[in-house]
């Protein structure tokens, strides 16, 4: 059997604990979810775990040992995720100043466009995460079995961390997507702007302070 049922058990265990602590992603997805809606959200979620998935590789592949024997480079990586997520926030902090402070049709002829980049967005950040690279590489060590089916085990891993992710991420954006309905009107959806801006410098500064 490539992965008994107790090693899995701890394994979700431990992933739902991990994801439900607030981190970039968590913050990206609710300041999507509270500006742009569901369907943004649910597309930088896509881009999560895609770039997690991609993480994960990686960490396998040794890259995790490179970013943690060398200094510079992490810092480097490092950097580029933080200033990329609170690129993101200052442009749509940008864009809640132009909301219109009454009433008037506004047309949406970019959704589409928009949900892309909501998707590269999660992708992004997930991937100019080092230490999340670092994290996979000494975390799922644990929970594999070197005698066993290797590649099996590392695809159950991956889409049980997956599921996981979907899951929990997708409850945070409702909330979020709840909170935007409620409050319609142009000075809220200027407001709500401002705090899913903020959201995500938030979870820019918590990249750059997390050693």
């Amino acid at each position: 059997m490539a992965l008994n049922f107790e090693t899995w058990l701890a394994f979700t265990t431990a992933c739902i604990v991990l994801t439900l602590i607030p981190g970039p992603s968590v913050l990206l997805v609710i300041g999507q979810s509270l500006t742009r809606g569901k369907a943004a959200a649910m597309m930088c979620i896509l881009g999560d775990v895609i770039g997690s998935i991609v993480l994960m590789g990686l960490s396998f592949a040794g890259v995790g040992a490179i970013l943690a024997a060398s200094a510079l480079l992490f810092q480097v990586v490092k950097w580029v995720g933080v200033l990329y997520l609170a690129w993101l926030g200052y442009r749509q902090i940008a864009e809640a100043r132009q909301t219109p402070a009454e009433d008037e049709n506004i047309t949406t002829p970019g959704q589409a466009h928009s949900a892309w980049r909501s998707f590269w967005a999660g992708t992004i950040t997930a991937i100019l995460n080092p230490k999340a690279i670092i994290f996979y590489m000494a975390f799922l060590a644990q929970f594999i079995n070197p005698q066993a089916d290797l590649t099996a085990q590392l695809a159950i891993l991956t889409l049980t961390s997956s599921m996981v992710v979907v899951v929990l991420l997708t409850c945070y954006a409702l909330v979020a997507a709840r909170a935007r309905q409620v409050f319609q009107s142009p000075v809220a959806r200027k407001r709500m702007g401002y705090t899913g801006g903020t959201f995500m410098i938030g979870g820019s500064v918590l990249m750059a302070t997390t050693r």
